[in-house]
């Protein structure tokens, strides 16, 4: 178990190293002076070092409300992904499973499906193929004891998926904070503006000035690293070694 969680830990670390190699440029790109373009080689601190690009794109693009305005819809709408999609895959796993199979096709191969729902079926699938990993005695026993599904679903199945949820959650933040289209569409005013579209404000502003710009990227993109290193504490805490449940 231990040489396991090494591996896993090395590779968490692997991945967390290739998708932040960007921050190698951008919070460098950030703190150069107004108006300077990008550094064409590798510059881990600029020199002169500037602070006042954020305290700039803050206030003139308005991220400090932006960002207020993006963890409001956050707090609403990653919740409710979390819900339903494990609701629909606690659902899914009580079907025979032919049946669950023509339902998930159904939910899935149209292209049409995520836009009815306006979000992903992903995330019901995912959460049917963790609870279908669960033995199906399991179920079994649940219904011996009395518990109805939903007790079942809350006490038995969702804290024995607590890394999948961790997981869903992240993925359902990140598309919900970076949604450009709906704010787009819905929201005229500016004190209402999420965060993408005061990015879009800031580069419509001043489109040539880039250290102002990697500035307001950089704020918008702190809210999303914090919430993917939260959650991989799930993973690097919740391993079940051989056995867990009967296996």
């Amino acid at each position: 178990m231990g040489g396991g969680r090494r591996w896993r830990t090395l590779g968490s670390l692997g991945v967390l190293v290739l998708f932040s190699a960007p921050l190698l440029i951008v919070l460098p790109g950030s703190l150069r002076e107004p108006g300077r373009p990008p550094p064409r080689t590798l510059e881990l601190l600029p020199d002169p070092v500037v602070f006042s690009n954020y305290e700039h794109a803050v206030d003139l693009a308005g991220l400090g409300r932006a960002t207020v305005n993006s963890l409001l819809v956050a707090a609403f709408a990653v919740p409710l992904s979390v819900l339903v999609a494990s609701w629909a895959g606690f659902a899914l796993v009580q079907l025979p499973r032919r049946l669950a199979r023509v339902v998930i096709g159904a939910a899935v191969v149209p292209l049409i499906a995520p836009a009815l729902v306006a979000t992903s079926p992903i995330y019901a699938l995912v959460y049917y193929v963790s609870f279908r990993q669960l033995p199906r005695d399991l179920w079994d026993a649940c219904r011996l004891e009395g518990m109805s599904p939903l007790r079942t679903w809350r006490r038995v199945a969702m804290p024995l998926v607590r890394p999948v949820t961790a997981a869903v959650a992240a993925l359902a933040f990140v598309l919900t904070w970076a949604n450009f289209l709906d704010p787009l569409v819905y929201v005229y005013r500016r004190e209402l503006f999420t965060v993408p579209l005061a990015l879009r404000s800031l580069a419509t502003l001043d489109p040539t000035n880039y250290p102002l710009l990697l500035a307001g990227a950089v704020i918008a993109t702190a809210p999303v690293v914090a919430v993917f290193l939260i959650a991989q504490r799930w993973f690097l805490h919740e391993y079940r070694g051989p056995g867990w449940l009967g296996r």
